[in-house]
């Protein structure tokens, strides 16, 4: 298994670089084992336990790939990889179920998805699909986000400020990229800590704050609006206000 230090070396050489997963799963240990697993390989990992909210999430937001369950509350996998399609959206599908049938293998497949995954699985076989298809398949996600005169290039590793070039650490440039393709959205500590170092930490080593105040220092102190804020007991939020 790679290490997070290693996973980022990789991504910033661009052999390897992250992308953006939705997991619709209403198993928790399930979405929380594979969240766990894909963030520390360096992908950001978002996860919706119902049908409803994994569709809303899947037709608004650029993901590059969706893994989805079938058997699902609210809205089902068939008609959520359905709706997607006739909506001409093309984000690559990999259907995780526990559906092992060959009848359910060919509708699914038949419906649109990429791949087709029973449960139970090998993590290292999920991760080998995953490799497989987002190579094949266009990074859909813009290579360049924007926050008022916040400016981050992914592909270059550039970030600049009313036009002046910042100097990031790779931590601190992924965690700007967290916050930025998320502006707007109050992410709490421990989700920061997964995305970012692919671990949870204990509440009195949490190196979020640590890194948040060094991130300011670059990003907000020596500019008249700050856009990196604190939602007290809750979180931070990247955004113009």
């Amino acid at each position: 298994m790679l290490t997070q230090s290693v996973c980022l070396q990789l991504q910033f050489k661009g052999m390897e670089p992250p992308v953006r997963i939705l997991v619709v799963e209403d198993n928790k240990l399930t979405s929380d084992y594979i969240q766990k697993g894909l963030a520390e390989r360096g992908h950001i990992v978002d996860i919706a336990d119902n049908g409803e909210d994994g569709f809303y999430l899947a037709a608004s937001e650029p993901y590059d790939l969706i893994i989805l369950d079938v058997m699902l509350p609210q809205k089902s996998g068939w008609s959520i990889i359905k709706d997607l399609r006739k909506q001409n959206n093309e984000t690559p599908v990999i259907f995780l179920t526990a559906r092992d049938a060959v009848p359910d293998r060919i509708k699914g497949l038949d419906l649109g998805a990429d791949d087709y995954l029973v449960k139970p699985f090998a993590f290292s076989e999920l991760v080998a699909r995953i490799r497989t298809i987002t190579r094949r398949a266009p990074i859909r996600r813009s290579d360049v986000c924007r926050v008022a005169d916040l400016e981050m290039d992914i592909t270059r590793h550039k970030v600049s400020r009313s036009g002046k070039v910042l100097d990031l650490t790779a931590k601190e440039f992924l965690l700007l990229e967290l916050l930025i393709r998320r502006k707007g959205e109050v992410l709490s500590k421990s989700f920061i800590t997964g995305q970012v170092w692919g671990i949870l930490f204990d509440s009195d080593s949490n190196p979020v704050e640590v890194a948040i105040r060094r991130l300011r220092k670059k990003v907000d102190e020596p500019f008249e609006v700050s856009l990196i804020h604190t939602v007290r007991g809750v979180g931070y939020v990247l955004e113009e206000r």
